[in-house]
């Protein structure tokens, strides 16, 4: 098995991407007005409970800016209570699975789910354990087809039976394996800690890719990921269709409601 290519991990992104993540990240975190922006733009919300999941490594505050805008337009998006995620633990399972519980019992309604590196990965699992109350999944810059292809998988205290991540083929194959909920997974080829290729789903009716154009510590900040995630929030539950960029929307209303043949989805 070591040697089918289908194991074959893509690799972390190359070094020069890794060399620049921050300095990009800070351009990224710069761009006030054109999140402003996408605040007067995309739809409000229907008032739905929303659970934001972080990175590894990261605080609790590091997905504020994303819930604050999501609450702005109506979602009651709330933190995940991990505090630092430290990768992959007995505490953090018990946490997430009990903070969607509460958040489902509370609302009375599915949950949607909002991940950000490792926080997607969580989240597919939550949506695989609990999938009657879970609305959609959305993660962004998320290694779930590959969770090798990271700078940060030497730091994830993830050993199946003492063996490096890319050899763990058995939770390779169940992380990647899909869901039973409308899934986006948001990335950017630009992205410096994850590769790019890591984080795609086999497209179909209810799963779909969308690319954007940013850094990955900047997701969490970033007008394009914003965009996005408020598109697929609004969407009415029960009624999934793929995302359309900005793009494409114009064209079709300039053209009177005559679509283009579909491209690649992108953000941007």
């Amino acid at each position: 098995m070591t040697n089918d290519p289908h194991w074959d991990s893509v690799g972390a992104p190359p070094l020069a991407l890794f060399a620049q993540e921050q300095l990009r990240a800070l351009g990224d975190f710069a761009n006030f007005r054109a999140r402003r922006r996408v605040l007067r733009d995309v739809p409000r919300g229907d008032g739905h409970p929303v659970l934001v999941l972080p990175g590894f490594l990261a605080p609790e505050f590091s997905t504020a800016p994303l819930r604050r805008f999501l609450r702005d337009l109506c979602y009651d998006a709330r933190g995940s209570h991990l505090g630092v995620n430290l990768g992959p633990s007995a505490r953090v399972n018990e946490t997430i699975q009990a903070r969607l519980a509460h958040l489902y019992e509370r609302h009375e309604r599915k949950v949607s789910l909002v991940g950000w590196s490792l926080g997607g990965i969580y989240a597919r699992e939550l949506a695989r354990a609990q999938p009657e109350r879970v609305r959609m999944v959305i993660t962004m810059g998320s290694p779930f087809a590959d969770v090798s292809a990271t700078h940060a998988a030497r730091l994830i205290p993830l050993r199946p039976d003492g063996r490096p991540l890319h050899q763990a083929h058995e939770l390779r194959a169940a992380l990647r394996r899909p869901l039973s909920v409308p899934t986006t997974s948001i990335y950017s080829r630009t992205d410096g800690i994850v590769h790019w290729q890591g984080c795609l789903l086999d497209e179909n009716s209810e799963q779909e890719n969308i690319e954007v154009h940013c850094s990955h510590t900047g997701m969490g900040v970033h007008p394009e990921v914003f965009r996005v995630v408020a598109d697929r929030l609004a969407l009415p539950e029960g009624e999934w269709r793929p995302f359309r960029a900005a793009e494409e929307r114009a064209e079709e209303t300039a053209s009177g409601g005559r679509r283009s043949p579909a491209t690649a989805p992108s953000a941007g």
